[in-house]
């Protein structure tokens, strides 16, 4: 049975939650549509492949992980040391 590297997938969902961020917001800037955290965190969950490992942290799912993500990288805490 293989291992998860639970810090890989932490750092490879925060990049793709980036990814969408950047996406998103070409978006709206272009359109002028405004979008919703949860616009992002479905874009991210739309871009998973499939099999990918889902949240183990207790209740938490692979989406209240990724919504969190994409509070902290919106607010700018997620850059804070």
């Amino acid at each position: 049975m293989a291992t998860t590297d639970y810090e890989a997938l932490a750092v490879d969902l925060l990049r793709r939650t980036e990814s969408a961020i950047d996406a998103i917001a070409g978006l709206s800037a272009d359109t002028g549509v405004c979008f919703k955290s949860s616009d992002i965190v479905q874009r991210v969950e739309d871009g998973l492949p499939e099999g990918y490992p889902d949240a183990t942290a207790g209740s938490a799912t692979r989406r209240d992980l990724i919504a969190e993500m994409v509070r902290d990288l919106l607010s700018g805490e997620a850059y804070d040391d």
